[in-house]
């Protein structure tokens, strides 16, 4: 029975969940390809303010890809690459162009593919007991490079060369130091912690949320910003929302934000 991605919706927190329990959340091609539909639909949500990912249950966030199922979709070069490039990373690559933060809630496993994911979110949140990791130089096969992308920008060449030359499984806390984490808490309160975050981002304007993610993904290009851009950076003077965080501020009341 192939696995499925969950969607949830609550004041403008969306909520995907992996979900294929029989295989601790490992994702298929059919998980693939609906994690790419449900992020491009909510990218373009004008009225999206966060998204949370997790898994199903408390076992896993994702054990990885369905390994059973690549004897058929990758039984050639050109079905390896459909599915890597055409399933996998253009996957990924939609988290990734997320405009809205993105919090990977972490319990249990994130191995591989799931690591893949977590990799690609702007926050990650994980249990003590959650471990991580992506061995599958043991299985005989290499990281795809489309799906190296995410990890790569997170962690930087060193430390994704010793997660994949080596194969080892990191525990929660050497994560946390290796920088794949944003933060570690204990096992029962990640999914407090995770609605705690989202609620704070809820508390921001929504406008500078999204600037902010857009400024920090320009920056990483390394190349200088033209006069245009920087113009730019100070939209934010034309918006209701600044003027009302302004009085709020002066009046010493909590603003409220309308995304204008």
């Amino acid at each position: 029975m192939p696995g499925e991605i969950l969607f949830s919706q609550d004041a403008g927190v969306a909520t995907l969940t992996l979900s294929n329990p029989a295989k601790l959340n490992a994702v298929d091609a059919d998980m693939w390809r609906a994690l790419e539909r449900h992020m491009r639909t909510l990218n373009a949500n004008p009225d999206l303010r966060c998204v949370l990912l997790r898994g199903a249950g408390d076992k896993a966030f994702a054990a990885g890809g369905d390994i059973e199922e690549f004897i058929t979709v990758r039984a050639t070069v050109d079905d390896a690459l459909h599915y890597h490039e055409g399933l996998v990373a253009a996957a990924l690559d939609a988290v990734r162009a997320c405009p809205v933060p993105t919090i990977a809630m972490i319990q249990g496993a994130c191995i591989g593919g799931g690591l893949e994911i977590a990799g690609c979110c702007d926050i990650r949140i994980a249990g003590e007991s959650s471990r991580f990791g992506a061995p599958i130089n043991k299985l005989g096969f290499s990281m795809y490079p489309g799906e190296m992308a995410g990890l790569l920008e997170l962690v930087g060449p060193a430390v994704l060369l010793e997660i994949l030359l080596e194969g080892r499984i990191l525990v929660a806390r050497e994560a946390l130091a290796k920088g794949l984490l944003t933060r570690v808490v204990d096992d029962e309160e990640v999914e407090h912690e995770a609605l705690a975050t989202a609620a704070r981002i809820l508390k921001g304007a929504p406008l500078v949320a999204r600037w902010h993610k857009q400024w920090v993904h320009r920056l990483t290009r390394g190349t200088p910003l033209s006069l245009e851009e920087k113009r730019a950076a100070f939209d934010f003077l034309a918006t209701d929302d600044y003027q009302e965080g302004l009085d709020a501020f002066l009046a010493k009341r909590t603003p409220v934000f309308k995304g204008r």
